[in-house]
């Protein structure tokens, strides 16, 4: 790991700031963050919406089952931007086998279900540990660190929550009075095709939206326990102050 190459001002911070940090690191690399990401997500969840005919719920199960392999682009390109490299299409198809292939069902099982994904997904996919060695690794990037996860989880949810409740708020704002859809009826189950393909829908708008800064959070607060533990802010230091 060239520590002097990370683009990424290193030194110990709270949680909270570690994933503020995340937050703008997205923003400034947001270009090829979100180009990329809805290059695979876009396609992935316009065929679980196909699934609508299926079973009415099938679309939202498919969203969310979704989630953390299309992390793994998103984790991609801002292990790249925080060295200062850009990320192309390009880029993440030449890497598509370690991207989208690697660990693919366990990412769509047992990582699923993991409330601190975000904080454990780095060491999965960029470190390139096996076996007893990724398992005590992962312990190590947790230990003391679940409770901050397990809270950025808890974060987006809620914020994935408000703008989907705002983007279905408008239907009431915009249509003419007397027009109004009828949301109760999704409630007991009586909700017309179209309702129930408009609102998964609308729910895979806001994870194509929200997703990116999730996952960034959880990388920055990876960078940061790592600085905690090897000291990457002293080496950092160092290897500028004594750079030719």
């Amino acid at each position: 790991m060239q520590i002097d190459a990370i683009a990424v001002r290193l030194r110990p911070r709270s949680n909270m700031e570690a994933a503020d940090l995340g937050v703008r690191m997205c923003q400034s690399a947001a270009r090829p963050v979100f180009k990329c990401y809805w290059a695979v997500g876009i396609p992935t969840f316009a065929l679980a919406l196909a699934t609508y005919e299926i079973a009415s719920w099938l679309p939202w199960l498919l969203i969310w089952m979704a989630k953390p392999w299309l992390d793994r682009t998103i984790l991609f390109v801002l292990s790249r931007s925080a060295f200062g490299q850009t990320t192309s299409l390009t880029d993440l198809w030449n890497a598509r086998r370690e991207v989208w292939l690697r660990q693919f069902f366990r990412t769509w099982t047992q990582r699923r279900l993991s409330p601190w994904r975000s904080l454990t997904q780095p060491v999965y996919q960029l470190e390139g540990s096996r076996g007893s060695q990724l398992r005590r690794r992962v312990a190590q990037i947790r230990r003391g660190q679940t409770g901050a996860a397990t809270l950025i989880v808890f974060v987006f949810t809620v914020v994935e929550q408000v703008l989907f409740i705002g983007l279905i708020s408008l239907a009431y704002w915009l249509t003419p009075s007397g027009y109004e859809p009828d949301l109760a009826r999704v409630w007991v189950g009586q909700a017309s095709a179209a309702t129930e393909v408009v609102l998964a829908g609308t729910y895979a708008a806001v994870v194509l939206f929200v997703e990116p800064f999730f996952v960034a959070s959880g990388f920055a607060m990876y960078l940061n326990r790592r600085t905690e533990l090897e000291a990457w802010d002293i080496e950092q230091e160092f290897r500028r102050a004594f750079s030719v």
